[in-house]
């Protein structure tokens, strides 16, 4: 057996302390927590919205730094292969599942290292999914492989160079903080203009009697 080149160990380092790290901040900003999960979705709490976006964000302004400063090579970045009508409904299934079990593939994860009896029912699901679309794979080969194949990016949809691409992502999240803040204040003033019903005259008046 070959050995093993010192920076294959040192990457596999990196990954899982990465993983850890990754985990430990999503349990700190409460996504382990189907409550906080859900309420993305009744437009109470929508700081799953702001914490993804922040982190595109940040990426993405990470590496266009770095493109610009010729410390990164666009080439040796991994891209999936975009095949765009099965990803909209697997987009769509995502979803539905989020909606219905209150996690994704990673705050499961992460709910399920926190002891989480639910969590560990959605992964069992999860992995039944999987197993479930490997069997029915071949059946649909074609449609899961429909779309072209092809890596394509935002900036070549747009046809326009990948620093402007990057502003108008940036501009679309600052104004999507904003909306989310926007409707946030909008609800919680909402919950907080609905008093709770008084009692009736005569049930006051029986229970200060007694």
């Amino acid at each position: 057996m070959m050995p093993i080149h010192p920076s294959v160990w040192i990457s596999y380092f990196l990954a899982v302390l990465t993983g850890f790290a990754f985990g430990f901040v999503l349990e700190r900003g409460g996504f382990g927590s189907t409550r906080k999960l859900a309420a993305q979705f009744y437009l109470t709490d929508m700081r799953v919205l702001k914490v993804m976006f922040a982190a595109i964000v940040t990426a993405m302004l990470g590496l266009t730094l770095l493109r610009a400063a010729g410390l990164f090579d666009w080439n040796e970045l991994y891209v999936n292969p975009t095949y765009l009508p099965p990803q909209i409904v697997g987009g769509l299934i995502f979803g539905i599942g989020f909606v219905v079990g209150g996690y994704c593939p990673g705050t499961s994860v992460v709910a399920a290292a926190t002891g989480r009896v639910d969590a560990f029912a959605f992964l069992v699901g999860m992995g039944g999914g999987v197993l479930g679309f490997s069997a029915v794979l071949p059946k649909i080969q074609g449609f899961a492989t429909s779309g072209g194949g092809q890596r394509r990016f935002l900036y070549d949809w747009l046809h326009v160079s990948y620093g402007v691409a990057t502003i108008l992502v940036t501009l679309m999240a600052l104004g999507m903080f904003v909306g989310a803040e926007f409707i946030e204040r909008k609800l919680a003033g909402k919950s907080a203009g609905k008093k709770p019903a008084e009692p009736a005259s005569g049930s006051t008046t029986e229970a200060q009697s007694a």
